[in-house]
Formats: C-alpha cells, structure tokens, sequence
C-alpha cells in the first residue's frame, strides 16, 4: 500500500524564476511543478509556451505577479526550426502530413523570403492556438474539423536571421513583437518558396531583457535543496530592468506607498520603475508614470511586500 502523499506548506515568496521549459510540458503545467517546489503560495507564468516548444518561460511569484504583463507584452526571441516541403495539418510537426512538394530553393531564395517577411505585418492567427471564439479556444473547433474566421492581426518582425540551412531543414533566429505566430511565419515563409513548411521545432531564447542563459532547467531545479532553489529567484524588478528608475527618500517613498502623487524634476515618461532610496537599503516599491511633473503610481508593493524582499 502507498503511503500516504505529505502535505505542502505552501508560503508567501516573492520574486522571478527564469525556467528553461522543457519538450512535453504546457506552460501552465511547468508553473505548478516549479511552484511545488518553492512552496509558493502565489504564481503565474508570462506567456504560453506551447508543448512543443522549449526554453524561456518567466514564471512570477507573490508580488512579481502584479508585473508579469509587463513581461507579456515585451517583445520576444526564438530559436525556429522550419521543414521545408511538407505542410501539415497542425502547422507544426505534431499534425500529420497534407501536402509535399519538392525543395528546389537556393540561399538567396531563403534570404529574400526571410527579407519580405521583416517589418510590420498583418499574420493570420492559426486555428491551433487558444484565441477564443465565443468562449472557446480556436484549437478546440480544430479538433472538430470547424473553420473559424479570423481577423489579421498587426505584428513586428524584427529581424529574421539565417542560423542552419542544411535541406529540407532551416532554422531561424527571430526577434518579434507579442502575439507573433512562429508556426504561421514558418508556414508563410514556406509558400514565399513555394514548397510549403511547417514548424518542427520551437525555442525560446528571449523576452523582453530577459535571456535564456540566466535560466535554469526543471531538472536542475528538482536536483536542489530549498535554499538553491530560493536563490535561483530574482528580483520583481527585474521585468522593469529597461524603464528608467526614479528614487524617492524615505518620506516621500512611504507617501508614494499609500497612492498620493509625488511631485518630481522630472521629464514626462509613459512608465518608470520607482525605489526607495535615502539611508535605509535601496527597495523597489512599484511602477508609475511621469506626467506634468507628477509621479502617479500605476502598480504598487505593499510595505509587507516591501519589507518581505527588501529586509
């Protein structure tokens, strides 16, 4: 007989794990892994990684979770691997085969295809993904064989650049803006050569400042006893790293705490990161705008917060 499974003390913690997901697992599953983990009360993660896809994954604990958006709407950076000649059913390697043709396209070809396809643009959202239509995800009308109609949608393109091109495999490094469709690019670009593709493999290198080589694996992660893995934490802030920072003295941060505007010297920004700063140790207390010479708080910490991680 199984003994019984123990317990988790779950507890408040705070602060940002970067997390090297692995092949298999959906966003959401790896989230509650690493919770159990860190034994953290609270959590969320910055944006889907589907199944297939690996690499940076952002996940937010305690009071990092009232910044995660900022981590959502960055702009991100993957690693795509593209088959060329073969289109599937799902756009990715996960569907089967619908149509083959033959690979007839040179290194130019691919640069041009590559080139037409930087810049703003408007993407078809795929049937395969959770977009939701009166309720219910894309995929999940898919899956029944239901076409939904789709509205475009802007997009960013960066930069699209050429790592390996051995045939019929291309991989690519791509820098885009949010709600970018890699297995819809890897589709595009298959038609721009006119043999059709389809997304086999999908890393995640960045998002926002954030890189993959701060992350740390699943694996490494289990392998830890509970004082690494609490060390593997960043700051909140470290989602705000690319906004200017503004300091306050101990007075004026504990006003700025309670939501008053704090009159500054300062030009206008549409968002800054604001600390503590003065005698006592240097504390992120939240994010604010700056506007006609006025600092208005956007999300705060509370002072719990605030003394939990910055004791």
């Amino acid at each position: 007989m199984n003994a019984p499974r123990q317990k988790i003390a779950y507890r408040p913690l705070h602060g940002v794990l970067l997390l090297d997901k692995p092949l298999g697992l959906s966003s959401n599953d790896a989230l509650q892994k690493t919770r159990r983990l860190l034994r953290a009360e609270k959590g969320g993660h910055t944006g889907t990684l589907d199944p297939l896809a690996t690499g940076l994954l952002p996940l937010c604990f305690g009071a990092a979770t009232k910044f995660s958006q900022v981590s959502l709407d960055a702009d991100k950076r993957y690693l795509a691997t593209l088959r060329l000649g073969q289109r599937t059913r799902t756009g990715d390697a996960e569907g089967e085969v619908t149509d083959e043709r033959a690979v007839n396209c040179d290194l130019a070809a691919i640069e041009a295809a590559c080139a037409s396809h930087t810049g703003e643009i408007d993407q078809l959202p795929p049937m395969h993904s959770a977009i939701k239509h009166q309720g219910r995800a894309l995929y999940e009308y898919a899956r029944a064989g239901v076409e939904i109609e789709r509205a475009r949608r802007r997009i960013t393109l960066h930069r699209i650049t050429i790592v390996d091109w051995q045939s019929p495999s291309l991989t690519l490094d791509v820098s885009c803006s949010k709600g970018t469709y890699i297995r819809t690019l890897a589709e595009d670009i298959g038609e721009a050569l006119g043999c059709g593709a389809h997304l086999s493999a999908l890393r995640r290198t960045g998002s926002g400042a954030l890189m993959l080589a701060g992350a740390v694996t699943l694996e490494a992660l289990t392998a830890m006893d509970e004082a690494a893995r609490e060390a593997c934490l960043l700051p909140a802030d470290v989602l705000l790293s690319a906004w200017p920072e503004v300091q306050l003295p101990d007075d004026e941060a504990g006003r700025f705490l309670t939501g008053l505007r704090r009159r500054v010297l300062l030009a206008d920004a549409p968002a800054v990161r604001v600390y503590r700063a003065g005698p006592t140790p240097r504390a992120f207390l939240g994010s604010a705008h700056i506007t006609s010479g006025e600092l208005i708080a956007d999300r705060l910490l509370s002072s719990i917060e605030v003394q939990a991680m910055f004791a």
